[in-house]
């Protein structure tokens, strides 16, 4: 689970850095107070370095806390742009709406992880 919401955030996170990430414009317009050239980017390296710290283990539990606030940050959009997420609102997503709501899968793994971490180190304090 670790690896594989690791190579979810890298290579989502390398396409914005690279400025191909077809979430480029939804990020532009939920956060339209910042220079799309510089925030994007900026947000693509915030996601490989989660990606990266999910890889470390001891970094795993100061990493789940950044991956969590990050998709608090990814819901936004739901309320920002409620017409491009939902053809009708709450229970019809669109395909934008969707890519957000799957992020609760993301959640959940990263929970699991947060949770096996949390387990292996009170069993090794024991």
């Amino acid at each position: 689970m670790r690896i594989a919401l690791a190579i979810v955030y890298i290579w989502f996170g390398s396409l914005k850095i690279i400025g191909i990430s077809p979430a480029g414009d939804l990020v532009e317009q939920t956060v339209f107070w910042f220079k799309p050239e510089i925030f994007i980017p900026v947000l693509g390296l915030c996601e490989v370095l989660i990606g990266l710290g999910l890889l470390i283990k001891r970094l795993v539990p100061l990493t789940i806390i950044l991956l969590l606030l990050h998709m608090v940050a990814t819901l936004f959009p739901l309320f920002i742009l409620t017409n491009a997420c939902f053809d009708t609102f709450p229970y019809q997503p669109t395909l934008v709406g969707q890519y957000i709501i799957k992020n609760v899968v993301l959640v959940a793994g990263a929970l699991v992880i947060a949770g096996k971490h949390n387990r292996r180190y009170c069993t090794q304090k024991l």
